[in-house]
């Protein structure tokens, strides 16, 4: 079957967070729907570390196979086939879900009030845009899958609590650059928290525009994000295209 361009756009993100050192072991996953499409996705082959992960390795999951493909656990990882794939069915806005236990984000989920404040650039990103899932009840199989996909509602983005976080996109680029940005706004928070001082916190109106603003700017710095990243590996990894 020929490679395409969506499953090598995703074969790089892999690679790009294993470089950031946002992967866990082999588990984890990113999905993308096949264009046109809200039941027929890509998704990470299980067992596969990041940073070895090619573009022949996600495996096409269809509203036809998706049950068959539910009782091999050992080409797809269950929580992923639940999750991705309960996720793209009931909020047909996740084109592309990306979903990882990172350092700062993961922390940030276990805060009481995980809510990261309008602090800086980045934080405000996501202002009013990430949903909190707060009934973890264990790992992601089919129940747990469909109250996360209620909890995602109409927000774009979605931190479990006690678990980790989840951004989405309509494009692989947007889905991949909220979740590198979630990560650096977490980080930034958390540190700005260990300070013990007052926070600086803008007001709602000037946190609402810069998200706003940064929605609509005016060059696709998500698109460029992801065409830079795979320059590098044609020259550094060129086998992630196969």
């Amino acid at each position: 079957m020929e490679i395409t361009e969506l499953q090598r756009d995703l074969a790089a993100t892999f690679r790009w967070t294993a470089r950031l050192n946002m992967h866990e072991g082999v588990a984890n996953h990113f999905s993308a729907c096949v264009p046109g499409s809200t039941t027929d996705f890509y998704v990470n082959k299980a067992g596969i570390h990041f940073s070895q992960i090619k573009a022949s390795d996600l495996i096409l999951v269809t509203k036809e196979n998706i049950n068959d493909l539910k009782k091999e656990p050992d080409l797809i990882d269950p929580t992923a086939i639940n999750i991705h794939g309960t996720i793209h069915q009931k909020v047909p806005h996740a084109k592309c879900i990306f979903h990882v236990h990172s350092k700062y984000a993961t922390a940030l989920s276990c805060l009481k009030d995980p809510i990261m404040k309008p602090i800086d650039q980045n934080t405000m990103i996501f202002y009013n845009r990430v949903s909190v899932f707060n009934e973890f009840g264990g790992l992601g199989f089919e129940e747990e899958s469909i109250k996360m996909a209620n909890a995602l509602g109409n927000k774009q983005h979605m931190l479990l609590a006690n678990h980790g976080i989840i951004t989405t996109g309509e494009t692989i680029a947007e889905g991949f650059n909220y979740l590198y940005y979630f990560e650096r706004a977490a980080e930034t928070y958390l540190t700005a928290l260990s300070t013990n001082k007052e926070l600086n916190i803008v007001s709602d109106e000037i946190a609402e525009k810069t998200a706003e603003e940064t929605a609509n700017y005016p060059i696709d710095l998500a698109k460029l994000h992801l065409q830079q990243i795979r320059l590098i590996l044609d020259k550094e990894e060129p086998e992630y295209k196969n």
